[in-house]
């Protein structure tokens, strides 16, 4: 398969992801652009966009699953949209490697190249992470997590064994961003919802714990909206672990840097991204964090027709004011400078000089549950009912295209009218079990005798008094 219709006058312009930066970037050239003057490929392992910042509320079940993902092919309609996964990047051939689903890996060539990989999950090689622990990046993960939190509330509900009561109700979060903050935030608020349909659990029985390695949660809203969170969260017998390691969670066994050991059927980790470690199978120029170097205008730093933005770019921060600084891997800064990116390739294809990016930090908002919530923007620090709302309405407004937009607004519409959904649907993971089970031979011993009805045809005439004939 070969890519390389550009070498013949239209260019080929190849975006390697398809998150905010990806999206957002194709969506803007796509406007802009006709199919004449360029081509737009798209290339990710999934065929949808995740909005993060609406994971907690789709894991909380206040938001269907299905509104907080756009859908790569009904959003880029003109746009080539690949499902796979690219292993290597080799600017100097102008050529990626592409991995799909199934089949065969490929090379496809590309005339220009925006690298938005965006990050991943920054782990630490403490023993029993890999196996106990969940990330909470994607809808799987949320999706996967609620789950897991009501199936923990039905065997606790369903044991006579206090050890195991005690350890299915012990639900950590290691991190204390954005990501666990509001996460833990949602599933707590909607496990003490769930409790009025256990009446066998109370809401002390549950343990939730908040582990942090710094010494305050919520960096990005400041230090007096951290501490407001902090007592917010202790008020509702949350646990907040702060200048605290997660040592060892072997088989759930969690081994804290303080205090006593315990047990725990949920461990959920959301202690920073890192770049994309693809990127270290590229040329492409990386810092000693693995991320692309970039120029202000989001260029790739000494490369000709190479683009990357977002997560997976360190970006000059022009508005620090000192060098050395790059933008922070976050929502607001990848949005923003895929919409900039998109028009700094078209002032290159025509000829004009791409702008810089500049962007003040405006602030942040967080979620601390229904209802509740922290946020400081503008210099202004507001909690409570207020931040939430600040919190829901801003998040709606970045949200892609009308249709996800007005689908979130009718969830949360329902959601005041009617209680919320506490079922969970974890066994969809195995849907082939029941019909496994049902094409199980039965062992010999235990093995019924068929009906005279249902026994081979020559065994029921005999059964009948009639010999067989010949």
């Amino acid at each position: 398969m070969n890519g390389r219709v550009g070498r013949t006058g239209t260019p080929h312009i190849l975006i390697v992801g398809g998150g905010y930066v990806g999206m957002y970037t194709a969506l803007g050239l796509q406007r802009s652009l006709k199919r004449s003057q360029a081509r737009i490929t798209v290339i990710d392992p999934r065929s949808y966009m995740t909005y993060q910042p609406f994971l907690p509320e789709a894991a909380a079940g206040s938001l269907e699953p299905r509104h907080v993902v756009v859908p790569l092919r009904r959003v880029l309609k003109r746009c080539d949209v690949i499902t796979g996964e690219v292993t290597s990047i080799s600017h100097a051939a102008k050529t990626v490697t592409v991995k799909p689903e199934i089949g065969a890996e490929y090379e496809l060539g590309y005339d220009i190249i925006v690298v938005a990989l965006g990050a991943i999950s920054r782990t630490l090689p403490i023993p029993g992470l890999a196996e106990v622990g969940i990330g909470f990046k994607q809808i799987e993960e949320a999706i996967a997590l609620r789950n897991h939190v009501l199936d923990r509330l039905d065997v606790a509900a369903s044991t006579t064994d206090p050890e195991l009561r005690r350890r299915a109700l012990t639900f950590v979060f290691v991190g204390g961003g954005f990501a666990g903050v509001e996460a833990l935030g949602e599933l707590e608020d909607m496990a003490r919802y769930a409790l009025r349909y256990y009446p066998q659990l109370k809401p002390s029985d549950m343990r939730w714990v908040l582990v942090e390695a710094a010494g305050r949660i919520l960096p990005e809203v400041g230090p007096e909206m951290g501490e407001y969170t902090v007592v917010q969260l202790s008020e509702r017998d949350i646990e907040i672990r702060l200048e605290t390691l997660l040592k060892s969670c072997v088989d759930g066994h969690v081994v804290l840097s303080k205090g006593k050991p315990f047990d725990a059927d949920t461990l959920v980790w959301t202690a920073g991204v890192k770049a994309n470690p693809m990127l270290a199978n590229t040329d492409l120029p990386l810092d000693d964090k693995g991320r692309v170097r970039c120029l202000p205008e989001m260029r790739i730093d000494g490369l000709d027709d190479a683009w990357a933005a977002g997560d997976n770019a360190a970006i000059p921060d022009l508005s620090a004011g000192q060098p050395g600084v790059y933008t922070a891997p976050n929502a607001q800064h990848a949005v923003r400078q895929a919409k900039l990116l998109a028009k700094n390739i078209i002032a290159s294809l025509e000829g004009r000089v791409p702008e810089p990016y500049k962007h003040k930090y405006i602030g942040s908002v967080a979620s601390l549950g229904l209802y509740k919530g922290v946020a400081h923007t503008y210099g202004i620090k507001v909690r409570g009912f207020a931040a939430w709302f600040m919190h829901r309405t801003y998040h709606m407004s970045k949200m892609p295209t009308f249709n996800r937009k007005a689908r979130v607004v009718v969830d949360w519409t329902l959601a005041l009218l009617f209680k919320r959904e506490v079922v969970t649907l974890g066994r969809m993971r195995m849907p082939r079990e029941d019909f496994r089970r049902a094409n199980a031979p039965l062992p010999q011993a235990v093995r019924p005798t068929p009906a005279a009805d249902e026994r081979p045809a020559e065994t029921a005439a005999t059964a009948g008094g009639r010999a067989p004939r010949g």
